[in-house]
């Protein structure tokens, strides 16, 4: 992490099948070519393993729309967010979301657990932030707040890390995904200075 201000410039590579339309976000530059490499081989891998967790390839799939989001672009950070919308009759569709979040100097991916100091109990910290916000922003659980999981759903934004569920695995639908937005300074404590949140603080 060289905390670098360059934005690197973002493609979009579409998948197109009758029914099917998908955007994949490709890193066309800004970076060395293994990074730039490394980080679209991710970005493909995840975006057909939710077309596959919709049901691709099925004859059942009516609609199908995949699209990204760019969470953070500076800094040496990428972070972006996958989305796969697909419709296969019923009430409602379903969507999908994955996020991945880059050094883009090596292309190196990164879990929630690797954005903190080793033995910081990361988890409890989220845990209790997150519960209080559940708690004042009067969030309707569908059952127990699971707490935070190995593989937990995240992106960076600016200052904040954001930690989300799936639709259905806390809330009702009709809520959609829920977001826990973490300002980098109630947790500054905790981060790993050299990772991607590190340099989210200067």
């Amino acid at each position: 992490m060289n905390g670098q201000t360059l934005m690197l410039p973002i493609a979009i590579h579409r998948i197109t099948e009758p029914h099917i339309k998908v955007n994949v976000p490709v890193v066309s530059g800004g970076t060395n070519d293994a990074a730039k490499k490394k980080m679209n081989d991710d970005i493909l891998k995840l975006t057909h393993e939710l077309m596959k967790d919709q049901s691709y390839p099925s004859p059942d799939i009516q609609e199908m729309d995949g699209t990204f989001e760019v969470k953070n672009n500076q800094r040496g950070v990428l972070s972006l967010s996958l989305l796969n919308y697909t419709f296969t009759g019923g009430a409602h569709g379903n969507t999908l979301q994955k996020s991945l979040t880059f050094d883009v100097e090596n292309g190196k991916s990164y879990t929630l657990g690797e954005l903190f100091k080793p033995g910081s109990n990361y988890k409890k910290r989220l845990n209790d932030i997150i519960q209080a916000q559940i708690k004042a922003r009067k969030l309707p659980l569908l059952g127990d707040y699971p707490g935070i999981a190995d593989d937990q759903d995240f992106y960076i934004a600016d200052k904040a890390l954001v930690v989300y569920f799936p639709l259905y695995a806390i809330v009702p639908y009709a809520w959609g995904f829920p977001y826990f937005p973490i300002s980098v300074y109630e947790i500054e404590d905790i981060i790993d200075e050299n990772g991607p949140l590190g340099v989210m603080m200067y």
